[in-house]
């Protein structure tokens, strides 16, 4: 798998979570698409051939996207990131009303939680937010939101992190959704670090509401992302700042219209095509090993703490540590900073946590056993940074 990647190596790159490098083959089906929308130009923005018309063109785009989650096409749009359709989503739901209240966790999106205080205050409702336990296990999460949601009576929507960017912890969606749908509340779905990575189907999983990236682990071009509505929910969810360019009953009303990238929006059927040429389970089969290779190589430094869960099914990819006495941000920016600079190593420093910032690895396929090697390396020597 490593030969399909051209990419930098002047560094051992750990930070997939962020963007999922293109492929080859998808990087240059990226560029044909950029050329053949830059000869076509304003006859294809325009539609004013109706074999060059947007809609022609990007409805392939989103007809394999609907395809990748289980879901119709006409419950899918295009946008540009999960952060984006999670916005959509979250400042445009309906329902929610004064006296009600909207539940965040620790290992929600900052943005995300965000939008959930914005759209608590907007409507005159409350924010309740749950710190999930650690180590945390299919048993105490269950157990947090079952809480949760009993204490908190006038819940009418829960934001769920299918897989955290902090931790790399995968929540068990579809027990906390039907337990959420039990009590009435409305589940929204972020599953910008699951689709690609993880089989993500939304009647398997029992939500209606999902956003997500598409340039993370499915590894399409930068900026590309969809929303997925229900089609009975569909009028739960306004039109985007009363976006009238499409019809009201049209999923697309929901998201931002505008100028955007096209090539990369015709990329997305080759990015998805690569990812099932790859093997969805063999991909997710290597970068399970990579993360396991690295853990099994540093725990047993003392005082070093493994953050991300241990239980089988409740971590994929992305892997979290503390080093030994590092407990503030600016110590966890510094070890970052150091992994750089000293080791030419890339970790990033992440907070959000109720237990505190992190050092958060997310292997790629294109990470060789060699570049994993000097990961280890790097914390082994930074051991005692903090100590």
């Amino acid at each position: 798998m490593i030969d399909r990647y051209d990419v930098d190596r002047s560094l051992a790159n750990f930070d997939a979570a962020y963007y999922g490098a293109m492929t080859q083959t998808v990087a240059a089906a990226y560029r044909q698409h950029g050329e053949w929308v830059n000869r076509h130009n304003a006859l294809f923005l325009r539609s004013a051939l109706p074999r060059l018309s947007q809609d022609a063109r990007l409805q392939p785009a989103t007809d394999s996207v609907a395809d990748l989650i289980g879901a119709r096409s006409g419950e899918v749009a295009l946008c540009a990131g999960g952060t984006e359709a999670l916005y959509a989503l979250i400042v445009n739901y309906r329902p929610l009303k004064a006296g009600d209240a909207v539940i965040t966790a620790d290992i929600d999106y900052d943005e995300m939680q965000y939008a959930m205080a914005h759209l608590a205050s907007a409507r005159g409702a409350t924010q309740v937010h749950v710190a999930l336990p650690e180590p945390s296990t299919t048993a105490n999460i269950l157990a947090a939101y079952e809480q949760v949601l009993r204490d908190t009576p006038r819940a009418r929507l829960l934001l769920l992190t299918h897989v955290s960017n902090r931790s790399g912890l995968v929540l068990p969606v579809r027990e906390i959704a039907a337990m959420a749908r039990a009590r009435g509340v409305d589940v929204i779905l972020d599953s910008a670090q699951s689709v690609g990575l993880l089989p993500v189907d939304v009647d398997e999983l029992g939500v209606d509401l999902m956003g997500f990236s598409l340039h993370k682990w499915l590894a399409a071009p930068l900026g590309t992302g969809a929303i997925y509505v229900r089609a009975s929910r569909l009028a739960d969810i306004a039109p985007w700042l009363g976006n009238h360019i499409h019809d009201e009953d049209d999923v697309r009303a929901r998201v931002p219209t505008g100028t955007v990238d096209f090539a990369a929006r015709l990329t997305i059927p080759t990015a998805i095509s690569e990812h099932r040429a790859i093997g969805p389970s063999r991909k997710l089969a290597d970068l399970i090993g990579k993360r396991e290779h690295w853990t099994r190589a540093i725990r047993d430094l003392p005082g070093l703490q493994i953050v991300h869960p241990e239980e089988p099914g409740r971590c994929a990819v992305i892997g979290a540590f503390r080093l030994p006495g590092q407990r503030t941000l600016e110590q966890a920016r510094l070890a970052q900073q150091r992994f750089v600079e000293k080791h030419r190593v890339l970790v990033v420093a992440k907070q959000g946590l109720a237990s505190g910032p992190v050092l958060r690895v997310t292997p790629s396929l294109f990470n060789t056993r060699s570049e994993l090697g000097k990961l280890v390396d790097a914390v082994r020597s930074e051991r005692n940074l903090f100590a």
